[in-house]
């Protein structure tokens, strides 16, 4: 929420508005006198980092009283506020709109009470409202990700990383309870990012006799030698007929039927707490900054709007609309339609059950289809975080569906050596918390090894191919599928899936391991900008990894709240860093006495990191210090964060799932095998905006700068004057792809959204 407020209130200090603090929420309204303040932009500095809300958040009864509202309006009239920024769930933006829809009418009870005059009941006849959704629950219909929701992921799955290294050591089953009185996002996206045995959330129960299944499948586990079993229950779960589902429950069935250990764990208000996560940061200025701009649009005519994610786009969504739809889930769910409501919470709720639903029960060996296709997976590049994740999903996917799955050993160069192995369901069991690559990676390609890699590719009979990598797994499929006119042998199938830190693959707005990059930068970010508050006036130079591609330098950069980052894709020149260097040395004269530059690694070659550092040494000498610091390999470590084991599971599952349709596609019965040497058997499955999209490799050629390995076009770069703006510097910003009111029901039906 500190995000949003800090947006808010410097985009509209950018755009000469005057803004003010409500504390205390709808309380503080009613209440007035120093609940209400002007704010300034030093106002909102270093709250970045710091969980909660700093202007306080409290339910309010006495707004609910037309009484309280009147008096509210009064508060507000009186300093001359006719535009409302509201943060909170359905409860708090349905309170807005009702304010709204009676103002006019509150303003002429005050003026016939002699409160206000005449002058300024036409003077503010109009109040605008803009809604941010702030909920962990991720509860709210028609917005992908409510601001929170990401950090009480983290929080879980940091919980769930520790307990299951103590289950494992002493073969315990663990109940864990988490928040979502009404919504199982957090249980689902949990379960579904560590792998938990079975679920429990209100809008899916279990079917009939349920207890017995689970515990069928908790003892198959065991027997499969899982020396631990997580069970993960809402703490609004029920059992089709309404009954609560509780963790006590759980628990006394699974000791009284299998005799396991068992614990209980509920996670409590440790999930609403600690510091955001870097994903909540970025979303919640982008929204900030898009609320600004909202309430500068609003007219009379316009219905009250909430701003929102789609996919990676801001999107404005008539406010009342939402509630609408979030209100019918409920209705669903307490009259037992809960394939309705499951349906209603939105096409990324329902990708996120049939996925789990897929990757977390094994089908027996005599139900499953046999389609006598070899399926090898590799990963190929520099590892990343949830590369692991994105293999499990592949494995166990292409399993369901009948397929043998192969794992390939040390990329290219390890498939050329023969390190090829069949790999089974329970081989992969526990994968999705891993760091790292656990078959092994290298940036070796293909090309010299084609001979060998053919031979491989015939010895063991693969039938597709699904790369895991970055931009040398795109070079690499290129270069195999340029190679099918001479090796029939890769005229099959073949996928990849972007997961690089440097986000630099064409054809993806996201790879997978770079929100964990990012985290990591944001989290030391805010390690050095604490040390640098204890010394006063310093600035600290700090570079990042990303090779060409300047994402995690620009992201990382709004995140941790920089006064600067230098990147390969804008140019610039001895006269902006000068520029900079007058810009920090006005800011050391405010309340605020440190600075962060971030520089990606190959912005400019001759504007090294330490040339920059002596730069801003000499230049600022008498006035600030400098330090620098090189963040290296430590971005491409560390267990992956909760965004990456989601998005590497369900793009990997949605691969696989095009690997088998390709597969039976391009079976020929004569000479009963598979031949497919068209482009679009050589696709990479991206995010796009708001879709998940296969691309033919060939096509993406334009696409690509190959010089320097990234995309001719990024869409992050147009959040380059957002983070200059929160800097206070004067730029232009591009608002021409900011929302448009859209209605709910016409998001579009495929769409498959990123945010997870």
């Amino acid at each position: 929420m500190n995000a949003a407020v800090r947006a808010v209130v410097r985009m509209g200090i950018y755009v000469k508005a005057k803004v003010y603090f409500v504390y205390e929420g709808y309380q503080g309204m009613v209440d007035g006198g120093d609940n209400i303040v002007e704010v300034s932009w030093e106002s909102v500095s270093s709250i970045l980092q710091v969980g909660g809300t700093v202007i306080g958040s409290a339910r309010c009864k006495s707004f609910r009283t037309h009484e309280g509202r009147l008096q509210a309006a009064y508060n507000l009239v009186q300093r001359g506020i006719t535009n409302l920024c509201v943060i909170g769930g359905d409860g708090s933006l349905t309170g807005a709109n009702l304010f709204r829809e009676e103002w006019s009418g509150l303003l002429e009870e005050l003026a016939q009470n002699g409160k206000i005059d005449a002058e300024a009941v036409k003077k503010y006849a109009y109040l605008n409202i803009v809604g941010m959704v702030g909920s962990i629950d991720n509860d709210f219909c028609g917005t992908d990700m409510t601001i929170g929701t990401d950090s009480a992921l983290h929080r879980i799955i940091e919980v769930v990383d520790a307990i299951m290294t103590t289950a494992q050591s002493h073969q315990r089953t663990f109940v864990l309870e988490v928040m979502g009185r009404h919504c199982g996002y957090l249980a689902l996206v949990s379960a579904l990012a560590c792998g938990a045995d079975w679920v429990f959330i209100p809008e899916y129960p279990p079917e009939e006799g349920w207890e017995d299944t689970m515990c069928v499948k908790l003892s198959e586990n065991r027997a499969r030698k899982k020396r631990l079993n997580i069970i993960i229950v809402a703490e609004g779960a029920i059992d089709c007929h309404n009954k609560p589902i509780t963790s006590e429950k759980v628990k006394d069935l699974v000791v009284q039927r299998l005799g396991f250990d068992t614990r209980v764990t509920i996670l409590g208000h440790v999930q609403r707490g600690g510091t955001p996560s870097a994903f909540d940061r970025i979303l919640a200025s982008r929204m900030g900054v898009e609320a600004v701009l909202a309430l500068l649009e609003a007219t009379p005519a316009t219905p009250a709007c909430v701003v929102s994610l789609s996919g990676n786009q801001a999107v404005r969504l008539p406010l009342m609309e939402c509630v609408q739809m979030t209100q019918e889930v409920q209705k669903a769910m307490d009259e037992g339609r809960f394939l309705e409501a499951v349906r209603l919470r939105g096409k990324s709720f329902e990708n996120n059950l049939n996925t789990y639903k897929l990757l977390a029960h094994k089908i027996p060996d005599a139900e499953l289809p046999k389609t006598n296709f070899n399926v090898a997976v590799l990963n190929v590049g520099a590892p990343a975080a949830g590369m692991n994740a994105a293999v499990r999903a592949a494995v166990r996917v292409g399993i369901t569906e009948g397929h043998k799955m192969f794992a390939v050993i040390d990329g290219f160069e390890g498939f050329a050596k023969g390190k090829i192995k069949e790999i089974s369901w329970g081989d992969v069991g526990g994968w999705t918390g891993q760091g790292g690559s656990i078959l092994g990676t290298k940036r070796t390609l293909p090309a010299k090894y084609l001979e060998k890699i053919a031979e491989q590719m015939r010895t063991n009979n693969i039938n597709a191919l699904m790369v895991i990598g970055g931009f040398e797994a795109y070079l690499g499929l290129l270069e195999l599928s340029a190679a099918r006119e001479k090796y029939d042998e890769f005229c099959v199938p073949m996928i990849m899936v972007p997961a690089t830190v440097s986000n630099n693959v064409p054809g993806s707005d996201f790879s997978i391991g770079a929100d964990t990059a990012l985290n990591t930068i944001t989290d030391t970010c805010d390690r050095i900008k604490q040390s640098a508050s204890g010394t006063k006036r310093r600035v600290f130079i700090i570079e990042t990894m990303g090779g060409y591609c300047g994402y995690l330098a620009n992201m990382g950069a709004l995140a941790a709240g920089a006064d600067a980052a230098y990147i390969f894709e804008e140019q610039f020149d001895i006269r902006e860093l000068q520029a900079n260097v007058e810009h920090l040395t006005e800011k050391m004269k405010t309340s605020i006495q440190r600075g962060l530059v971030l520089r990606n690694e190959n912005c400019n070659e001759n504007y090294t990191t330490d040339f920059i550092y002596q730069l801003y040494s000499e230049e600022g000498k008498g006035v600030f210090d400098c330090r620098k610091n090189v963040l290296g390999h430590m971005q491409q470590g560390g267990a992956p964060s909760p965004f990456d084991r989601n998005f590497g599971t369900k793009i990997s599952a949605k691969a696989m799932q095009w690997i088998s349709k390709k597969l039976k596609e391009t079976y020929r019965k004569e000479p009963g095998k598979v031949f497919a040497n068209t482009e679009d058997s050589v696709c990479l499955l991206g995010m796009r905006r708001r879709n998940l999209v296969f691309q033919p490799v060939a096509e993406l050629k334009s696409e690509t700068d190959f010089v320097h390995r990234i995309p001719k076009e990024q869409w992050w770069l147009k959040l380059r004057p957002l983070m200059k703006i929160l800097a206070k510097y004067k730029t232009s910003y591009d608002v021409s792809d900011s929302g448009q009111l859209e209605h709910v029901a016409m998001l579009p039906k495929e769409a498959v959204p990123a945010a997870i």
